[in-house]
């Protein structure tokens, strides 16, 4: 199974008229993605519940939307992200508890209704998820988050990012293409076409094949993070300016680059191997993000949802200045 790179859908919320957009965009998508009346109303109606919660306890956010594309069909991801004060999220999982002036359906139906759950809340905001598929749909969710966003909103992007998984292992990439824009995103794409072609070869050959595809353009920073499964081990290789760490609760392990530009100039590029992988976390992301971060700062969100993590880094520590990718991948089988 392969899943290209996408941009997350931001809508804007911080008036009730915006919710009812919202609404209507969340349960479009989910009928353009297969789902018949009945599911794509669950969409609606929870993405209606989270958009006026966002409103009423933080007074503005942003509704976050997402595709999941599937073997068949696809699935639909609805994050709220917001900066208010947070909540009593077990009280708040209570039938019918409502933070006022919402459906009142309480997070606890809204829950039941989404396939996926998961939020964080602290005194720094919120982070509430809901992923939902149609119920023909028997594929378990693959626990992987991304948060993607261009400079400015801008149609074009110059970071992409692929994941591929297959029954022993997940193959990852990320490029940013140097500078943002069309050039950068032209960059970009034409190392990730050749990726997907065979995305778990040698790394190594991988990174000369983007190298070759990229030439003649602006080129960029590249990392592949292969993982093993079946025997809990991690290959690692990048060029260029991305950040790349495994962690778990106990312990974080963070991942070296070489310096260069794939499609210009670098060195040989060295692998590196991880062992006592397996049940851990892969977080990956481009230089739009500041580096500094540290999950040991938000008690209880590595064991969240990747979606959840990815969504919280890139509100907090988003420079502003570039594209910006956040991928976080649950280092367990996708059973798809």
């Amino acid at each position: 199974m392969i899943i290209r790179g996408s941009l997350t859908h931001v809508l804007p919320i911080d008036d009730v008229s915006q919710v009812g957009h919202a609404r209507r965009t969340a349960q479009k998508l989910a009928e353009k993605h297969g789902f018949d009346e009945r599911d794509a109303g669950r969409v609606a109606l929870v993405t209606t519940e989270l958009a006026s919660n966002l409103l009423k306890h933080a007074g503005r956010g942003e509704l976050h939307v997402r595709v999941l594309p599937r073997l068949q069909g696809g699935g639909i991801e609805v994050l709220t992200v917001d900066r208010g004060k947070g909540f009593d999220l077990n009280a708040c999982l209570a039938d019918g508890y409502s933070t006022g002036g919402t459906q009142g359906i309480g997070l606890g139906a809204v829950s039941r209704q989404a396939q996926v759950f998961d939020a964080y809340a602290d005194a720094r905001g919120a982070v509430l998820l809901a992923r939902f598929y149609p119920r023909t749909d028997t594929q378990p969710d693959w626990r992987f988050g991304v948060s993607q966003h261009s400079l400015h909103d801008d149609p074009a992007c110059g970071d992409t990012w692929l994941l591929a998984a297959n029954d022993t292992g997940i193959s990852a990439l990320i490029i940013d293409g140097l500078g943002h824009g069309e050039e950068a995103e032209r960059a970009a794409q034409a190392g990730e076409s050749m990726f997907a072609l065979a995305p778990f070869n040698d790394p190594l050959l991988l990174l000369e094949d983007m190298h070759r595809a990229m030439q003649g353009s602006r080129g960029g920073a590249v990392a592949i993070a292969q993982a093993r499964l079946d025997s809990g081990s991690l290959r690692f290789v990048g060029v260029g300016n991305i950040s790349a760490s495994v962690l778990s609760a106990e312990k974080s392990r963070g991942m070296a680059s070489h310096p260069g530009i794939v499609g210009g100039q670098y060195r040989k590029a060295q692998p590196f191997d991880y062992d006592g992988i397996s049940g851990q976390l892969l977080i990956m992301h481009t230089d739009g993000l500041q580096s500094r971060w540290s999950v040991k700062d938000y008690p209880g969100l590595v064991h969240c949802h990747p979606a959840v993590i990815a969504a919280v880094l890139h509100r907090d520590f988003c420079r502003g200045r570039d594209d910006v990718t956040v991928v976080v991948i649950a280092l367990e089988a996708v059973n798809g």
